[in-house]
């Protein structure tokens, strides 16, 4: 390792061109310094790849190779909103990933030290992450790690930019990363990833609902005192977004929707996010789909003895007096016309005397 120290002391030189000054942190896949590309001239930050020391010399290089491979489609990524990859090279057999270095901490930084944002402070991130996430799904790549920590924010200029693709996965490909441990942050990771049954770009957008309730709030809805007792909250608990989400709770909610086929798509919450930048509210189509839902739900509950059809009460709901309602919406629940008394509720609802929930009254009040 090099050292953290003044001008003047004898600093690490990777490369023969990139010198390693200060180290501004560590994270699971290795530390990242602040750096200066001696060539150009100009300050970098290089992260330095963490590699696993266990491993024979010929897993060891067969890692090395498959982390270049795929650090090499990554810094194929140009987005605004995506940091820029600048270069990779090899010291001593370790993979060296030179990029560009943003003038700002984290977005955990900044929670931390000035406490949550508001909601549309958090929109406005969530627009610029879904734009990098779009980017990345399109080109084949997945993050699997969205936090606030591996969020920058520019000095200055307010500029999102999604950083630490450490453990990024490009479709196809067994990653570095795939050892048959966990890696990611489970707060903020999606149940399909943490049961094994499977990830995708829907992987991601859970782990961006996830992030944006935690900007309004400070604290990830999946917070728990235990390893354990956070994997049983994003599997199988109530999920219960901060009050503070109400103005986006439509967008957290379909996010934070535990079947990835009916999770909200980048596409969809990114457009909501942006009618709620420009109107301060979200788009009446998809508050009036979710209000629809959610009174149909309670309405079908109650009258579920009587034999009343729920099919045909819900599809009133959302035929009725104020016309179809567009598509896409939501996360929406389907009751069979041969539905026992026991209705199924949505992954977000309360039961019985709890169906009052601060947010279920505000959606009700618009």
């Amino acid at each position: 390792m090099g050292r953290m120290g003044t001008p003047g002391d004898n600093f690490r030189v990777i490369a023969g061109r990139y010198r390693l000054e200060v180290r501004l942190g560590r994270g699971g896949m290795g530390v990242v310094w602040r750096a200066t590309d001696l060539l150009l001239g100009r300050r970098v930050a290089v992260k330095e790849i963490s590699l696993d020391e266990t491993l024979s010399e010929a897993e060891a290089r067969w890692q090395r190779e498959r982390t270049l491979r795929e650090a090499r489609a990554v810094a194929q990524l140009r987005h605004p909103h995506i940091i820029v990859v600048h270069d990779i090279v090899e010291q001593d057999e370790r993979p060296y990933l030179v990029m560009e270095l943003i003038d700002g901490g984290s977005l955990a930084d900044r929670i931390a030290g000035h406490g949550p944002v508001v909601p549309a402070e958090a929109a406005r991130i969530g627009v610029d992450l879904l734009g990098a996430l779009r980017a990345a799904h399109a080109a084949g790549v997945l993050h699997r790690d969205i936090k606030p920590a591996n969020v920058l924010m520019e000095a200055g200029t307010g500029r999102v930019v999604l950083t630490d693709f450490g453990v990024a996965q490009v479709a196809g490909a067994t990653t570095l990363t795939e050892t048959g441990s966990f890696v990611g942050s489970p707060e903020y990771t999606a149940p399909e990833r943490m049961t094994g049954t499977g990830t995708g770009p829907a992987s991601d957008l859970w782990s961006l609902g996830a992030l944006l309730c935690t900007a309004v709030s400070g604290e990830s809805p999946f917070r728990r005192d235990s390893l354990s007792g956070v994997l049983h909250a994003v599997l199988a608990a109530e999920i219960r977004p901060p009050a503070q989400a109400a103005p986006i709770l439509p967008v957290v909610r379909g996010l934070l929707e535990r079947d990835p086929a009916r999770r909200l798509d980048a596409e969809s919450a990114e457009r909501m996010l942006r009618a709620f930048l420009e109107t301060g509210r979200l788009p009446v189509s998809e508050r009036r789909s979710l209000r629809g839902v959610l009174t149909a739900v309670v309405l079908v509950a109650a009258m579920a003895g009587a034999g009343v059809s729920g099919a045909a009460l819900i599809m009133h709901q959302e035929g009725g007096g104020d016309g179809p309602t567009p598509s896409p919406s939501p996360p929406s629940v389907s009751v069979s016309a041969s539905e026992s008394p026991s209705v199924p509720k949505p992954s977000f609802s309360r039961t019985g005397s709890e169906s009052e929930s601060p947010q279920r009254a505000h959606l009700k009040g618009r």
